[in-house]
């Protein structure tokens, strides 16, 4: 860790660390931090990576779930999914057999996700540098919610489902009403009114649940980093300072990590359930 911010000044070591993997090679160029016209590799594949690993602990699970006393690992998990499963109960009213495991796998994804912020920041670099790949593997983060392209991505899934369900539940011509006749009204002169005000609506759900998880989860990267320069000073002080300020912020931040997971689960379940419902 010491070694690679040495080897740069502060800003350039921080800036370094938030570039992310657009292409291979030692050609590759710093990308602005939010970037909407490339395709961050890196991003792609921990969000894929940290999903089959969810979907796997999830089967595991399930195939060793037995019918007597639990054992520990058993106790916890069906309590993940009694808690996923009352809460999706008091929220949706309607039909929750897709719903529940929905949220459930939501959970354990960004959980998964943001639990990556826990890696020592200087990790792969120094990885990568004992395997040779350096050069191919230029910049990297290893955060898929520290990066506003993933989590809005996760919140236009969320905005498909609520047009799913809206339609599903009201019909094509219900939920067409609805736009133009909630909430101030069906009257002519105020469709255009409830149209611009259930536009910004959607809008407004869709940005807020990708920009509040991109947030806290780049803020706390951006603290880890600040952090991590501390080990690169080449006093007793300073790496004490390091280590206790690393450990103070990980066990402080392992409450951001569960609870960013919630909130985005609790937010989905929220948005789901009220396109159950009329105005």
């Amino acid at each position: 860790m010491a070694s690679t911010a040495s080897a740069l000044t502060p800003s350039e070591y921080i800036v370094h660390h938030l570039g992310h993997l657009t292409k291979l090679g030692s050609d590759a160029k710093q990308t602005s931090i939010i970037d909407f016209s490339v395709f961050n590799l890196d991003t792609i594949f921990w969000s894929i990576a940290m999903g089959v690993v969810g979907l796997t602990f999830m089967m595991w699970a399930a195939r060793k779930a037995t019918s007597g006393v639990p054992g520990r690992f058993q106790a916890a998990v069906e309590m993940l999914v009694e808690m996923v499963e009352d809460q999706s109960k008091n929220i949706v009213h309607g039909d929750r057999s897709f719903i529940a495991p929905l949220a459930l796998t939501v959970f354990v994804w960004v959980l998964l996700m943001n639990s990556l912020d826990f890696l020592p920041v200087d990790l792969f670099s120094a990885l990568f540098r004992l395997f040779g790949l350096e050069h191919t593997f230029h910049f990297h983060r290893a955060v898929p919610t520290a990066d506003l392209n993933g989590t809005l991505g996760m919140a236009l899934g969320v905005f498909a489902l609520m047009l799913y369900y809206n339609i599903k539940i009201k019909g094509i011509g219900g939920f067409v009403h609805e736009l133009f006749c909630a909430p101030f009204g069906s009257h002519p002169a105020l469709w255009l009114a409830n149209l611009g005000l259930n536009i910004i609506e959607f809008v407004a759900k869709t940005v807020s649940l990708g920009m509040r998880l991109f947030g806290n989860m780049y803020a706390g990267e951006l603290v880890f980093l600040l952090i991590a320069l501390l080990g690169s000073t080449a006093t007793w002080w300073g790496f004490g300072m390091h280590v206790v300020a690393g450990s103070v912020w990980a066990v402080f931040h392992i409450l951001i990590v569960l609870l960013q997971a919630f909130i985005f689960m609790m937010l989905t379940l929220v948005y789901l359930g009220q396109a159950h419902e009329g105005h």
